[in-house]
């Protein structure tokens, strides 16, 4: 049995890191990490989205957006559901 690495399979189909279409598999795949942390950071506090959604002056179906998807969201937005929805504090690092 030929076991390969997460990575090789990210190679094999999508093509080594730095090109186009890795990238833009890595963002996504990134935006949907930020999705599921919120939602994960949401449940623990036992809130629904449509409570998150008014402590940050949103509609529910955006917070379900953010949750099921967490592109095109602005880094404004993300400190407004992290730091004023959620009581958490966001830490952005650039590497």
């Amino acid at each position: 049995m030929d076991i390969k690495t997460l990575d090789q399979i990210k190679d094999q189909f999508y093509g080594p890191e730095g090109t186009p279409e890795r990238d833009r598999i890595e963002n996504e795949l990134q935006a949907l990490r930020i999705g599921l942390k919120i939602r994960a950071a949401r449940e623990k506090m036992c809130l629904t989205q449509e409570e998150l959604a008014q402590r940050v002056g949103k509609k529910r179906s955006f917070i379900s957006k953010v949750e099921n998807d967490g592109g095109n969201i602005t880094l404004k937005t993300l400190y407004e559901i992290v730091e004023h929805g959620l009581g958490r504090k966001l830490h952005v690092e650039v590497v």
